[in-house]
């Protein structure tokens, strides 16, 4: 079974890589903004494929809080 990876993943600029993913929804409102990350996360979703890592994703997604 493949397992979703959970550690950084961004080549040691994790927040470099935060930045570009606000400056790339930069001037979009909120619906839009919503609709950019609902494409992406589709575009991404396709890419990795493996159904298994991406129910793995859904789940923590759905789950993991941040208050």
């Amino acid at each position: 079974m493949n397992k979703l990876t959970l550690t950084p993943n961004f080549g040691g600029d994790a927040d470099g890589f935060y930045a570009e993913l606000i400056a790339a929804q930069a001037g979009l409102d909120d619906e839009a903004a919503a609709d950019w990350l609902a494409r992406l996360a589709l575009i991404l979703c396709n890419h990795i494929g493996d159904r298994e890592v991406l129910r793995q994703a859904f789940a923590l997604a759905r789950h993991e809080r941040h208050d």
